[in-house]
């Protein structure tokens, strides 16, 4: 058996990847299914407690997510992990997916962290994307993961940093961005 410093396959990690996916896909296709959480779903809530929610399938998860055809897999304080599966659709006049697809991706990743620190009654906007595309993804790379990093997170400004990797272990992507911060309307004041 190998010990834990030693990496997995890069078949081994998609079987992870995918046996994921399921597991997540699961408790959202048993949820409420898809939509916009309104704001007595979210009232009195953390960031994290209602992604975590989110993830549980009692708050509906964004349709953005079946349109691209990728999920939110886990979130914790200040990250967030998303999956997602590079389909025909997605392809650019190159014969290539699409860098918005790739910014989508990352930018959900990036945002859900940042997310994931709000307390109850703030919100959060992107402000500035910046994307890094090295290398071009095709179907066949069966699946990437974006994986969200909160770097600062502010009264007024939050920054976070997202990687897009293949289940392969090389690169596709890294973005940043920095978000506005700011009293949700309607919220309670302090």
């Amino acid at each position: 058996m190998p010990d834990s410093t030693t990496p997995m396959s890069s078949d081994a990690l998609l079987a992870q990847w995918l046996a994921d996916e399921q597991r997540v896909g699961a408790l959202l296709d048993a949820g409420v299914g898809c939509g916009v959480a309104t704001p007595q779903q979210v009232a009195g809530k953390t960031g994290l407690e209602v992604m975590q929610a989110m993830l549980r399938g009692e708050l509906p998860y964004p349709p953005i997510a079946r349109t691209l055809d990728f999920m939110i897999l886990d979130v914790g304080p200040g990250t967030a992990t998303f999956q997602g599966r590079p389909r025909f659709e997605h392809y650019n006049p190159l014969g290539s997916v699409h860098g918005g697809w790739f910014a989508t991706l990352l930018d959900s990743a990036l945002g859900c962290a940042v997310h994931t620190t709000m307390p109850p009654g703030r919100g959060y906007t992107t402000a500035e994307l910046s994307v890094n595309l090295v290398r071009a993804i095709t179907t066949d790379l069966p699946r990437v993961r974006a994986e969200g990093r909160v770097v600062h997170s502010g009264r007024q400004l939050a920054t976070a940093e997202a990687r897009l990797v293949g289940p392969d272990g090389k690169l596709y992507a890294h973005a940043t961005t920095t978000c506005l911060v700011f009293e949700l309307p309607g919220a309670p004041r302090k």
